[in-house]
């Protein structure tokens, strides 16, 4: 939403159809411009196809959030199957390395692009108990943050992490989930949505235009107070 309403044309990619169909219409009822593809992004076709609607429907790629992400199994390491951590593993690591590979030659046909992934400070700043699978998932998209940012950052691609801390969204669990989370942050609290999507504007907008390689932590304090 908030892309859209700084001049951005998106393209919405979630497995739930009606929910993306309700957002595009919002977006379009504001004056905005976007498309939309129901899809997994577990699946390397999905992105391909996101790609493709965004070269025809707005002429290329500028920008790319990959912000899907899964908890999985929530218990200590050693009960985890093998199933169970692939599963972790593919919704939060592998998903973005498929969106990466998709979307870097549309944007190298175009001069450059910003690209951001959603982190965590689960496994960068800090280890959950019961979230070993995840964290290490979500750390690892440090790891190709920095590789794509060595790879094409001259270019004019640029890669970042964006870390949040709790949220208030439906991942966030239930009310007493989400008042123990803000229990983490020094500010005593978790994010609203906006207050995410603002970090992530940021990191891919000019302003940040010397900014590759890096996690910007939007966490309340997380990773201060650890």
């Amino acid at each position: 939403m908030l892309l859209a309403a700084q001049g951005a044309s998106v393209i919405l990619n979630a497995r739930n159809r009606e929910g993306l169909e309700q957002l595009a219409a919002t977006i379009s009822s504001s004056g905005g411009k976007a498309g939309l593809l129901a899809g997994d992004v577990g699946q390397p076709a999905t992105h391909q196809q996101c790609v493709e609607l965004a070269m025809k429907e707005f002429g290329g790629l500028d920008i790319a959030v990959n912000n899907a992400g899964a908890l999985g199994a929530l218990k200590p390491l050693a009960e985890i199957t093998p199933d169970e951590w692939q599963h972790t593993l593919h919704a939060n690591l592998t998903a973005a390395y498929l969106g990466a590979r998709s979307q870097i030659p549309a944007m190298l046909a175009r001069g450059g692009g910003a690209i951001v992934f959603t982190s965590s400070f689960v496994g960068t700043s800090a280890g959950i108990a019961g979230m070993a699978a995840y964290g290490a998932a979500k750390a690892g998209l440090m790891g190709l943050v920095k590789g794509i940012a060595a790879d094409y950052a001259v270019q004019g691609i640029r890669a970042n992490a964006l870390l949040p801390g709790g949220v208030d969204t439906d991942m966030g669990g239930s009310p007493e989930q989400k008042q123990w989370a803000a229990g983490l942050h020094a500010m005593k609290r978790i994010a609203q949505p906006e207050e995410i999507a603002a970090a992530a504007l940021f990191l891919v907008s000019p302003m940040s235009s010397f900014v590759t390689g890096a996690a910007l932590f939007a966490d309340g304090g997380n990773s201060a107070v650890k």
